[in-house]
């Protein structure tokens, strides 16, 4: 049973408004599930979790990214941190909104990876676990401030 995450439209927006979506957050959060629900159909989802894939990626991330061209879905991101430079040279020439959805957990390195390879290209959010108002399925206004 899948439970509707009060993050969800700023996920779609942050989507909407950079090339590259990161979502990161502890393991076991809901981020794969979350994103593989928004996704639409052609966009393909790759999950470095696989040795094989994982190998495939760090040892040719560009063959990799002809592969798995975006729309794309890339899950565990940080075992692979040599597919940053690619993506960003891939955004730097086509510059189209959402082409690359990835998640990864907070790691001290991974975001300083992301902070320097991908600055002003990605949208990051930070997923927690389930909240007690996401799990009794009653969902608030985000806080604002007057």
């Amino acid at each position: 049973m899948y439970i509707e995450r009060t993050i969800e439209p700023t996920i779609k927006k942050i989507s909407e408004t950079f090339p590259v979506l990161i979502v990161t957050g502890p393991r076991q959060v809901g981020k794969t599930t979350l994103l593989t629900r928004l996704a639409d159909p052609n966009r393909k989802i790759v999950s470095l979790d696989n040795p094989t894939i994982r190998a495939f990626a760090r040892s040719d991330p560009e063959m990799f990214l002809q592969r798995y061209a975006p729309p794309v879905l890339i899950d565990e991101v940080q075992y692979a941190p040599e597919l940053l430079d690619y993506i960003k040279g891939y955004v730097d020439r086509k510059k189209t909104c959402g082409d690359f959805w990835l998640t990864g957990s907070q790691t001290f390195h991974m975001m300083k990876k992301v902070t320097e390879s991908l600055a002003g290209r990605a949208g990051i959010v930070k997923m927690q676990g389930l909240s007690n108002s996401e799990i009794r399925g009653k969902h608030f206004a985000p806080f604002q401030i007057d």
